[in-house]
C-alpha cells in the first residue's frame, strides 16, 4: 500500500432535487473516499438538465444519483449510460434494500441503499473510483 495518495482530482458529480440529501453524500464522501484515491472535487446539481449538461462536457468520474429525487435518478441512470460517450460510472442511492432489483434496471454500476451509510457510500464509491482512474487497491 502506498502511504501517500495519488496527485490529482477527481470529481464526482452529485445529483439530487434535494439538498439535504446532496449534503449527506458529500459529507460523507469527505474529501476522499479512501486513502489511496485523489482528493475529490464535488459537483453538485438538483435538475435533469444541469446533470445532462454537466456530464456532455466530460470530466466527470463518478455520477452519485438520487434514485428517489424527482425526476428520479434510475432513469436519469439509464438514460445518460446510452446518450453520453465513455460515461462515467453510476451510483443509484435507493429508498431502501429492496429496491436494489430496480437499479438493476437502470444499468447503475453501484446501489446504495437509505438509510444511507456513510462507510458503505464510500466503499462503493471508492470501488467505482478506483476502476474509472484505474488505480490498484489498497
Amino acid at each position: 500500500m502506498n502511504s501517500q495518495a495519488p496527485a490529482g482530482q477527481a470529481t464526482v458529480l452529485v445529483y439530487s432535487s434535494n439538498r439535504d440529501v446532496r449534503a449527506q453524500v458529500i459529507n460523507a464522501l469527505g474529501r476522499r473516499p479512501a486513502a489511496d484515491l485523489p482528493e475529490i472535487a464535488v459537483l453538485e446539481t438538483a435538475t435533469e438538465p444541469a446533470t445532462i449538461a454537466a456530464l456532455d462536457a466530460g470530466g466527470v468520474d463518478l455520477a452519485i444519483l438520487d434514485g428517489e429525487a424527482y425526476p428520479g435518478g434510475m432513469g436519469m441512470a439509464r438514460q445518460l449510460k446510452d446518450e453520453i460517450f465513455e460515461c462515467p460510472p453510476m451510483l443509484v442511492l435507493t429508498g431502501r434494500p429492496q429496491d436494489a432489483w430496480l437499479a438493476t434496471w437502470s444499468r447503475a454500476d453501484a446501489v446504495v441503499p437509505r438509510p444511507l451509510s456513510p462507510f458503505d457510500l464510500a466503499r462503493a464509491s471508492a470501488e467505482l473510483l478506483r476502476r474509472r482512474l484505474q488505480t490498484p487497491t489498497a
